[in-house]
């Protein structure tokens, strides 16, 4: 089979395609026949060096949300059947013909669902779901101000919000394009986040109140900013730092009992399982009834994973970019 690795760090240009054994499955395993693998925005930086999840190591082999056909059981699984169609995490060696992974963490997906599309399911929708519901407790009627707007986690991150019941979604990007992009997927207001004064009008949108819950993940100036934003009783969700750079949090910046959670999906799913369950039951529920759109990209072969990441460093997709092997 076909594999994607890399040998050092730097540039999209390291990443090779080797030939390999196919993979067995161990105890509690599946053996998936990939159909489909979202790229994700920590894959480029582990292969730039930078030790995102606390591990950028060499050799790599980038991790991803595949969807595919189960083809073998590992010893003691009995959740799943060979021929199902299930979409998974994995966190290494998913850029690849077939990959091996964890049976509890699968989930199977409709028969009718495009394969490309399913990849937002795991990683991107339950971090905007779980991002908006558990860490920023949203309540129907407030407000929510979502950085980076039209990538993976954003674009799904804006419907998830409308269809919880926000009252006003604010939605921040880079260009005209990706603007019109948010706008179109139910932004209420739209700000492109270059501009030198995009805070104040963030904050003109709200009537100077501020926002009550933002979603971060940008980093930097932006992370500062978005702190300055938040309502009065207002929570700031940071999930990821695109800029790689974390700037410091002062606590009387917070004085207006404002609150700044932290969120990774893996401690979800690992202390949370019933909320991951039941998050997933509603996710499938709202794009089964139109509420939320996963919006793939481009669709790429496994030999196009080097322009795969050229896209995903330009900032250059509207939604998710898919590797289809």
């Amino acid at each position: 089979m076909r594999i994607v690795r890399h040998y050092e760090h730097g540039a999209p240009s390291v990443l090779r395609v080797e030939e390999a054994e196919k993979p067995q499955p161990g105890p509690g395993e599946v053996l998936i026949r990939s159909e489909a693998v979202g790229v994700t925005f920590a894959e480029v930086q582990r292969r730039q060096g930078i030790p995102i999840g606390g591990h950028a190591t060499l050799p790599g082999a980038p991790g991803g949300d595949v969807a595919g056909v189960v083809e073998a059981l590992g010893e003691g699984v009995t959740t799943l059947s060979v021929g199902d169609r299930v979409v998974v995490d994995v966190d290494h060696s998913a850029y690849a013909d077939y990959v091996t992974a964890d049976a509890a963490w699968a989930i199977t997906i409709p028969d009718t669902m495009d394969a490309a599309e399913a990849t937002l399911l795991p990683s991107p929708a339950q971090t905007a779901y779980h991002a908006i519901k558990e860490a920023g407790q949203l309540r129907p009627g407030e407000s929510i101000l979502i950085d980076a707007a039209s990538g993976g986690v954003g674009h799904l991150a804006v419907q998830i919000a409308k269809a919880m019941g926000a009252g006003k979604v604010i939605a921040t990007a880079s260009t005209q394009a990706k603007l019109d992009f948010v706008r179109d997927l139910g932004a209420d207001v739209t700000v492109n986040y270059t501009d030198d004064d995009w805070d104040e009008q963030v904050r003109a949108a709200t009537d100077g109140q501020g926002v009550d819950v933002v979603l971060e993940t940008v980093g930097g100036d932006i992370l500062t900013k978005s702190v300055a934003l938040t309502a009065q009783f207002g929570r700031l969700v940071f999930y990821g730092s695109a800029s790689g750079d974390i700037q410091p949090i002062h606590p009387l910046m917070l004085s207006r009992m404002k609150t700044v959670a932290g969120f990774a999906l893996y401690a979800m799913l690992y202390n949370k399982p019933e909320a991951i369950a039941a998050g997933q039951r509603d996710l499938l529920d709202m794009i089964a009834t139109g509420k939320v759109r996963p919006i793939v990209h481009e669709r790429l072969g496994l030999d196009e994973a080097v322009k795969a990441h050229e896209l995903m460093e330009a900032r250059a997709q509207l939604g998710k970019i898919v590797l289809v092997p």
